[in-house]
């Protein structure tokens, strides 16, 4: 008999074998029902208590991190709204320095003149006086003809020397019309001169009360902040999802940029330190070196941006003195402007290289191939490379600026990341747990339904059972 014969109670016959020992083992399955039904109860709260406890806790992980990722942003928000609305005031200070500062006495000195121009504008303005009626009378006697010739001397002659008066008088005031013309055509410079001032306090003006809605909308904001709305809370959350990919698209290009550098100088610190020296099995000494050089000049770079108070990494630099940080920040400087040197060496001797190994390969070629003219064109290649090598590092001297704005997003988003996968994990744990229970409620159905010949018996029994006790009380009863 073979091993897996040995269970079958009918030999060649596994199916009714089976089914023997199922008869057998109901009543026994059948007494277990209880202790089965514990056991598998106390198994899914074992497997599911945990998870949902885990689930809990890491929600309360998650309140905790959203509260304190809440309280960083609001704070890191209003620190950076406190500076925007403090150098706005500095601004408007300034525009109202440069440009208004003058406009009081500039408007006194507007009002004289203007009212001078107008007093000479309104005698300007005034005609010629008529002639006085007694000459007309005068006239009109002198043009009486009679016989005594004296009188028509005298009345002419007196007519003629009024005419000559008034002639005279009308003169001298044509003249004085004149030089008042004359005064207005003067002030016209003075006119073009006072519509550009007052175009430019217009402007200015205009200028002023834009810079005062854009403080006014930075107070609003400022106002939300010191509330801890949530619409400030999302509003400074998108702003640093936005500076996040911005800071880390700029960081991309200066990878790329540092990259270019890193090849303009491998080749010739190759030849510097050796090409056959390796730290380890794979990684050149060269190769390391070139790598230092570029990171010294992003440290450097970083360093001068920090004395110089664009970026706040590091809080020691700034709580230097005035003296300490402009001596730091010229001795950074002089030392990246020392490495831009070298690499720009450095490039020079790259070509110098690529030349020479060009020119070992075509002498060892056997056809000689035909040379070109070593001219102005010919060194372009080499000024561009030089330019570049010197260039890039004042290049990689403005990473610490996307770099802060990386560090400072990066707080915000990660935070609000983890929240999210804390409250996944806690739902996902959750369910899990559900499941385990539900689990253990289908495994107790599943066994009764295994034992449900028995289950029917008993259910039958209980009913005449009960039928007997109900028949006894009715007896009872009756008596």
């Amino acid at each position: 008999m073979t091993e897996t014969s040995l269970w079958m109670i009918v030999p060649g016959n596994p199916g009714l074998s089976a089914l023997i020992l199922f008869i057998i083992a109901m009543p026994f399955l059948y007494a277990a029902r209880r202790p089965v039904h514990e056991l598998v109860r106390a198994v899914g709260h074992l497997a599911g208590g945990p998870m949902r406890l885990a689930s809990k806790w890491l929600l309360a992980v998650a309140k905790e991190m959203r509260e304190r990722n809440r309280q960083v942003l609001l704070s890191h928000g209003r620190e950076e709204t406190e500076q925007h609305i403090a150098r706005e005031f500095e601004r408007i200070g300034a525009l109202v320095r440069r440009d208004l500062e003058g406009y009081p006495a500039l408007q006194r000195r507007l009002l004289d003149e203007i009212t001078r121009v107008e007093e000479d504008y309104k005698k300007c303005g005034e005609v010629p006086p008529p002639p006085p009626e007694w000459v007309e009378a005068v006239d009109a006697v002198a043009k009486v003809k009679n016989g005594n010739e004296l009188v028509q001397r005298v009345l002419e002659e007196i007519n003629r020397s009024i005419k000559t008066i008034y002639d005279r008088t009308l003169g001298e005031y044509r003249e004085a019309y004149e030089s008042r013309h004359k005064i207005l055509n003067g002030f016209m410079p003075f006119w073009r001169s006072l519509q550009r001032t007052l175009s430019q306090a217009h402007t200015h003006i205009t200028s002023l009360n834009d810079k005062a809605t854009q403080i006014d909308a930075q107070m609003d904001k400022y106002q939300e902040i010191v509330k801890q709305t949530d619409r400030a809370e999302h509003v400074l959350t998108i702003s640093a999802l936005t500076q996040l990919a911005v800071a880390s698209l700029v960081l991309a290009i200066a990878a790329g940029g540092a990259l270019i550098n890193y090849k303009l100088i491998a080749l010739p610190m190759s030849e510097m330190v050796g090409a056959g020296d390796y730290l380890t099995a794979s990684m050149r000494t060269s190769d390391v070196a070139a790598l230092v050089i570029i990171f010294v000049e992003a440290t450097m770079g970083l360093f001068l941006m920090e004395t110089l108070r664009i970026t706040h990494l590091f809080p020691g630099i700034h709580n230097l003195s005035d003296l300490m940080r402009k001596r730091m920040m010229w001795f950074a400087f002089g030392l990246l402007v020392t490495l831009a040197g070298i690499e720009a060496a450095l490039a020079l001797m790259r070509d110098m290289l690529i030349a020479d190994k060009a020119a070992l390969l075509q002498s060892l070629a056997t056809v000689q191939q035909h040379q070109p003219n070593d001219g102005v064109l010919a060194r372009i290649p080499t000024l561009g490379q030089m330019l570049l090598g010197f260039i890039l590092p004042f290049a990689l001297a403005f990473v610490a600026i996307p770099l802060e704005s990386f560090v400072a997003s990066a707080r915000t988003v990660g935070g609000a990341a983890l929240v999210v996968l804390a409250r996944g994990a806690a739902f996902a744990l959750r369910l899990a747990g559900n499941l385990v229970r539900s689990l253990s409620r289908v495994v107790i159905t599943l066994y009764d339904v295994v034992i449900v010949l028995p289950l029917l018996v008993e259910r039958l029994l209980s009913k005449k059972q009960n039928v007997a006790v109900d028949d006894e009380d009715l007896a009872v009863r009756r008596h």
